[in-house]
């Protein structure tokens, strides 16, 4: 049975989110950041793990494509043009919008007073609207990313949504936020969030 290590408040529920929607079994070590548990399977102290087999995967992003890739679901084929797509999307997400939320992180309360810089908000605020309109113009009119599929970078994108929300940084009225809305309805989000 796999073994979740984490808290919910943080990228962990991705994979808890992911777990969900294959059904799959798993038990949960709950453990913060940089804590014994946690600092025994990844020596950053960076959360999730998922445990295989007493050998640990770190990353929520890998841990959620190994579980796609081994399932067989929300996922496309690899040496596809789908799966060329998909990864596509993930790739955008995290390195345009995940970046710039763990940069904004950083400078407000994980780095040491010292080594923050004032101001730095505002340059990524505008980044991030920037990002989010290349996004919307990227999406189709699908209920998901793909379309009628739903795939990792959805969950990904979604956890990122409730970030910004309560990171103070936009997602205007449109397409995105619509999106965001179907996305927090799934029962396997909702599980995941309250787990």
């Amino acid at each position: 049975m796999y073994q979740v290590v984490g808290i919910t408040k943080t990228r962990t529920v991705r994979v808890l989110w992911a777990l969900h929607e294959m059904g799959l079994e798993f038990e949960r070590i709950i453990a913060p950041s940089r804590s014994p548990e946690i600092l025994a399977v990844n020596p950053s102290g960076k959360l999730p793990a998922l445990i295989v087999d007493g050998t640990p995967i770190i990353d929520s992003t890998a841990i959620i494509t190994y579980l796609a890739d081994k399932h067989g679901q929300l996922t496309y084929p690899a040496g596809t043009v789908e799966r060329a797509q998909q990864d596509s999307f993930t790739h955008f997400i995290l390195d345009e919008l995940d970046a710039i939320l763990w940069t904004a992180a950083r400078h407000t309360f994980v780095l040491p007073q010292d080594k923050r810089i004032k101001g730095i908000k505002d340059t990524l605020r505008w980044e991030f609207a920037r990002s989010i309109d290349l996004l919307q113009g990227r999406m189709g009119d699908g209920p998901n990313l793909m379309g009628e599929k739903f795939t990792i970078p959805d969950i990904i994108l979604t956890h990122i949504g409730g970030w910004a929300r309560v990171s103070n940084f936009d997602v205007p009225d449109g397409k995105l936020r619509e999106y965001f809305r179907r996305q927090i309805k799934r029962p396997a989000y909702i599980a995941a969030s309250n787990s």
